[in-house]
């Protein structure tokens, strides 16, 4: 969500200021590029995760603050509302077995967070969107107590001047009909129903466009393959709902300026790029601050007195537009680093889940990125965004365009393209045979059997509501025996129904 920023926004008549200055960060930026100043010793990968606090009933508990303040780990901080926490591991190499010690720390990690919840009558619920969600639990009043968060909230509605609408139809339950979602929200509160695993990945300037586009090419088929978040407010919807309620939670354009064709700030993008300063350049562009808060640096004379500079403008705006590949200025022990940030993935179901996830993402954006023609050289940018599209709405039932196969489903594509590339990328980056065979061996597996997260929750519901349970009731039985297969840490598509 960005830096920390005061209680109060700057006054109006300093938008020009923080615009000056935005724009004096991002001239920095392209001197540094252009006198390469950043290091690059090693290929690093970062991992963040989203949860969801639920209480013994399966209901959001609004428990965050007493939750961190037991699990007392600097590891975990908040997120945008009380029933919601977020896990930050450290960064490592991506190669050898690094996965498998990531893997670990992982499921330590959020063990000991279960503990801790449980001593303040709570759970840890991994899942993208937390299906016994209602209409009450985006009452701002919600809002995890952070000058920022409400501030967010405030900029948001301010620029929209009305309500957020969330309207949504989605394909219903095995056999069911169409369902549909129409509701207004008073507060950016539906934001935080999407709890996301976001993969981090530092590169090279040089190879940032490659991987970026790459990373393009890949958002359609890793929703597909991952979807987790059918649900929301009661209803059955797109296959990884994430998507467009995301988009949706936080639109700052009314239906006038979406009609004028201005861009939301939940994107995905409009081209392909030749450097990561297209994007910070086209973030400065085209959105405007929500966030406008300036410091006492001048970053070109940090950088002339032989500083790195903060970029703390550049950063803090960076932060507001939610790009599904985000790219990352960041300063760690005092050397300049870049890193695509992909927020494509929903969180869980398991730990060894996410990992899959996480390992087929690197391998198939590395193959991919060094391909002598370049898949995004053979296929236009606006098919690579219908099939994100396609992968969230339909999950296993999408087809893709793929350049040389045509329209083929998911399960395919990664079957006969995708997965060969994923193995191809990890051995270039040095992974252990290992490592590589365990995580890729989930995701061949999840495509044989066409089980994600979302089709097992789909199916679970279906199963209830089959006994006579009512929709509310067989979300809340759902969950509860998610949660347990969750924690027993089997990949989902072994999953049982019932």
């Amino acid at each position: 969500m960005g830096q920390d920023v005061a209680p109060r926004s700057r006054p109006p008549h300093e938008r020009g200021r923080y615009r000056d200055k935005l724009q004096r960060c991002l001239d920095t930026f392209a001197r540094m590029l252009a006198e390469e100043h950043f290091t690059f010793p090693r290929k690093h990968i970062g991992l963040e995760v989203e949860l969801n606090l639920v209480d013994t009933v399966m209901r959001p508990s609004m428990s965050n603050a007493a939750v961190l303040a037991s699990i007392d780990d600097e590891l975990f901080t908040t997120e945008l509302s009380q029933h919601n926490i977020e896990l930050n591991l450290p960064p490592r190499p991506l190669d050898g077995d690094s996965a498998l010690q990531l893997e670990g720390d992982l499921n330590a990690c959020l063990e000991r967070a279960e503990a801790k919840a449980g001593g303040k009558g709570a759970r840890v619920a991994m899942i993208g969107i937390l299906p016994t969600l209602g209409d009450e639990h985006f009452d701002q009043k919600w809002l995890t107590d952070n000058p920022r968060y409400a501030l967010l909230n405030d900029r948001i509605l301010a620029a929209r001047g009305e309500d957020p609408l969330l309207a949504l139809e989605g394909a219903g339950l095995p056999g069911g009909q169409t369902e549909k979602l129409h509701t207004y929200a008073e507060s950016i509160l539906p934001e935080a129903a999407c709890t996301s695993v976001q993969l981090h990945l530092q590169v090279a300037p040089d190879d940032f466009a490659p991987h970026w586009n790459a990373a393009q090419c890949l958002a359609g088929p890793q929703l597909a393959l991952g979807a987790n978040s059918p649900f929301l407010l009661g209803r059955a919807l797109w296959a990884e709902t994430r998507i467009p309620l995301f988009l949706q939670a936080t639109d700052t354009r009314p239906d006038e300026l979406k009609n004028q064709g201005v861009r939301p700030r939940v994107w995905f993008g409009e081209r392909w790029i030749t450097s990561i300063f297209d994007l910070f350049e086209e973030n400065l562009h085209y959105f405007p601050g929500l966030l406008p808060e300036t410091d006492d640096e001048d970053p070109m004379d940090a950088l002339a007195d032989g500083r790195v500079p903060r970029l703390t403008e550049l950063r803090l705006h960076n932060g507001t537009v939610w790009r599904w590949n985000r790219p990352v200025y960041d300063v760690v022990d005092g050397a300049p680093h870049l890193r695509i940030e992909n927020r494509v993935l929903p969180a869980g179901p398991t730990v060894v889940d996410m990992m899959a996830n996480a390992a087929f993402f690197y391998g198939a954006q590395r193959a991919l990125a060094e391909e002598e023609r370049p898949v995004w050289t053979r296929m236009s940018f606006q098919a690579a965004e219908q099939n994100l599209h396609a992968g969230a709405r339909n999950g296993f039932d999408a087809q893709f365009y793929w350049p040389g196969i045509g329209y083929v489903p998911p399960d395919e594509l990664a079957l006969r393209v995708l997965l060969p590339l994923a193995h191809e990328g990890l051995r270039s980056s040095g992974v252990s045979a290992p490592v590589i065979d365990r995580y890729l061996g989930i995701i061949e597996r999840r495509c044989v059997t066409k089980r994600n997260g979302s089709v097992w929750q789909r199916d679970a519901v279906a199963a209830a509501q089959g006994r006579g349970l009512s929709r509310e009731s067989a979300l809340a039985v759902m969950l509860g025996d998610y949660l347990e297969l969750a924690r027993a840490g089997e990949p989902v598509h072994d999953w049982p129904v019932g």
